[in-house]
């Protein structure tokens, strides 16, 4: 089982929050906001009630059509079509809203897995937090996923790029820092710098072999 988070990873040139806050017209205050969450000033918890309240009366259909236009990553395809020839299951975990988990995981035939959630009455958004999802909810909804699918701890990998996923690195015997930041680097196993997803295809070969 494998692990892929989205903001920074899977999206590597912004945040999904990001994307979505400048067409629902708060990017500046969001951006603000994970500026501060990244220096450690601010926790997740605090940045979703900001960016949430971006959401008020936004019908979800809308952000739905949005996010068809997400800036994935290249390769995310050939990773997955590797995965299913290899019986490894790849699994989004993310800090991401669920709708983007949602979106990535019916377009590219990944696994979703949890994240934080804007409440929902009717078919509209209201700005509110249905379901915080922090670090270490990822951590322990990936350990939980593995564990009812009878996956041991060590046939798990990561690949993330920031301290939202040192929690599950530290977790887990395998880590792939993809485009990371120092803080990631260091709790990770293995670094690579790249534009496209299949450069990380030799890693996955040898984490895969470890275990056979």
């Amino acid at each position: 089982m494998v692990f892929f988070d989205i903001d920074g990873t899977l999206i590597p040139s912004m945040s999904s929050s990001s994307f979505l806050a400048e067409r629902l017209g708060h990017q500046h205050e969001l951006d603000a906001a994970e500026e501060r969450y990244a220096a450690g000033e601010l926790t997740n918890e605090e940045v979703s009630v900001i960016d949430a309240e971006g959401w008020r009366g936004v019908e979800t259909r809308v952000v739905a059509d949005w996010l068809d236009d997400l800036p994935l990553i290249d390769g995310i395809d050939a990773v997955v079509a590797w995965c299913t020839e290899h019986d490894v299951e790849p699994v989004l975990a993310s800090l991401a809203w669920q709708p983007v988990s949602e979106a990535i995981a019916k377009r590219h035939h990944l696994t979703m897995n949890g994240g934080p959630r804007v409440q929902v009455v009717g078919t509209v958004y209201d700005g509110t937090v249905a379901e915080h999802f922090n670090e270490y909810d990822k951590r322990d909804r990936a350990l939980q996923l593995a564990a009812e699918r009878g996956v041991p701890i060590d046939q798990c990998c990561a690949v993330g790029d920031s301290r939202s996923d040192i929690p599950l690195f530290d977790a887990l015997p395998t880590s792939l820092a993809l485009n990371a930041g120092s803080t990631a680097r260091a709790a990770a196993t293995a670094a690579v710098d790249t534009k496209d997803l299949r450069d990380v295809l030799p890693w996955l070969e040898a984490w895969r072999r470890d275990f056979r």
